[in-house]
């Protein structure tokens, strides 16, 4: 039983029901191009290849690859959860999912690559399966408040992506698709607000699509560093998947881009 989401009757309720699938439709293919890109990357690693160290520390390539994997599955069970009402959770535990990581972590080149594949694919079959009315309900994974359904989508993307460039294969932030980075920069930059690890800044993206972004504590104690730049490389620094080169600094008299805590 799919629990109650506030489902409307009549043509109004229809209509918004539509508009969440046509939505869900579209992040699916999103995620389905982003997944072949990430597939045709893995293709040309070799079982010599795959076991060097990714970008990530402490990671090699197939930490990577299996990784994604698991967060399919992970993901795939929230689905579930969102179209049966059966409390399915992400994973079992931080440890289990660490233990799934490294157990896998070390097979051989085609084996992780058809991993991914395969996982990528019944995720995708899972949303499909989902009533439109499934979309909004809630889902918690082991961190953070509960979301709706229609927001794994987004973060199911925003793996693929962002790992794609961990792989370390020369897929880049500055390959990252526009409306990715459009999507995901207020998103990032907003999960670092009010973060008292973080400095205060102010972001201004370059383009007209955005406005000021604003990171770091709320009652900073020190003034604000205004940092600008391209999107991509914005989104590359906050994530750590860049160093903020090719950004500008103003405010603080310094001609680099502070140092971030980790973001996650």
């Amino acid at each position: 039983m799919v629990p109650d989401t506030g489902k409307q009757d009549g043509p109004a309720g229809r209509a918004r029901e539509h508009r969440m699938d046509d939505d869900a439709r579209r992040s699916m293919t999103r995620i389905g191009e982003a997944t072949d890109r990430l597939l045709a990357s893995a293709a040309t690693l070799t079982d010599a290849t795959v076991r060097e160290p990714s970008p990530l520390p402490g990671w090699t390539r197939g930490h990577v690859l299996t990784h994604v994997a698991r967060n399919g599955d992970g993901l795939g069970n929230l689905l579930r959860w969102a179209r049966t009402g059966a409390k399915i959770p992400m994973y079992a535990s931080r440890e289990a999912r660490r233990a799934d990581i490294e157990a896998g972590a070390g097979r051989p080149a085609a084996d992780l690559t058809a991993d991914v594949r395969g996982t990528a694919i019944a995720f995708a079959a899972e949303a499909a399966s989902l009533p439109g009315e499934a979309w909004a309900a809630q889902v918690q994974t082991l961190v953070g408040p509960p979301m709706p359904a229609r927001r794994v989508l987004d973060w199911r993307l925003r793996e693929v992506e962002i790992h794609h460039v961990d792989l370390g294969t020369g897929y880049l932030p500055a390959d990252w698709p526009a409306e990715f980075v459009d999507d995901n920069l207020p998103v990032v930059a907003g999960e670092f607000a009010g973060r008292e690890d973080a400095p205060s800044c102010l972001l201004q993206p370059d383009g007209d699509g955005f406005g000021l972004l604003r990171i770091g504590p709320e009652r900073p104690a020190a003034p604000e560093v205004l940092v600008s730049g391209p999107p991509a490389v914005l989104l590359a620094w906050l994530t750590g998947r860049g160093d903020g080169s090719g950004l500008r600094v103003s405010g603080t008299g310094a001609a680099a881009a502070p140092v971030l805590p980790a973001w996650r």
